[in-house]
């Protein structure tokens, strides 16, 4: 016989449920701002439900960093290794993908070793270092070419979502990042 104050079930996909209370939380209060508890309450499940599918906080947020890294690959590989997409890509993904955004980048939140991320996420930097060689003044510079790249991209996306930049008030993010990176790579388009 339930309890009372015991959830009801009506998930279909319990890890997909609890994911996706972890983004709508992380997108609230930051990748620190919460608790498993608070999740299986958000997800209507109980509070040892996220525990049993992840192990711990640690292990859903390796979960988020693992689908987050698959989601910003499959975008990064629709720009086909056009640099200038790429960085415009990776601006317009971290904005639009925020909650991925946030834990993808903080490796001490997650497991960095887990195969879903390392796989996701070479993925993802194979595009960025393959757009960066199309731009780099010789092959041995490619590494560094490939880190102001990133760089770039990261920093302004930061900048942006942050509100620090005057621009991000009113101007449309693609627009001023597709300025920038034509001004500091001086790509042609």
């Amino acid at each position: 016989m339930r309890q009372i104050n015991q959830p009801v079930y009506h998930h279909g996909n319990l890890r997909r449920a609890i994911i996706d209370a972890a983004l709508e939380a992380i997108g609230e209060s930051g990748p620190a701002g919460w608790s498993l508890r608070e999740l299986a309450r958000r997800a209507g499940v109980s509070h040892a439900a996220p525990a049993h599918h992840f192990g711990d906080k640690t292990g859903l947020l390796t979960a988020v960093a693992a689908e987050g890294f698959e989601v910003f690959a499959d975008v990064l590989e629709r720009t086909a290794g056009d640099i200038l997409e790429a960085g415009v890509a990776y601006i317009r993904f971290a904005i639009d993908h925020r909650p991925y955004f946030e834990v993808m980048f903080r490796p001490e939140l997650y497991r960095t070793d887990d195969p879903g991320v390392r796989s996701a996420r070479e993925r993802a930097f194979h595009v960025l270092v393959t757009g960066a060689g199309t731009i780099s003044p010789n092959p041995e510079q490619d590494r560094l070419t490939t880190i102001a790249a990133w760089s770039l991209a990261h920093g302004f996306a930061a900048l942006w979502m942050s509100g620090a930049l005057p621009e991000s008030a009113h101007d449309d993010p693609e627009i001023v990042a597709r300025s920038l990176v034509r001004l500091v790579f001086g790509t042609a388009r």
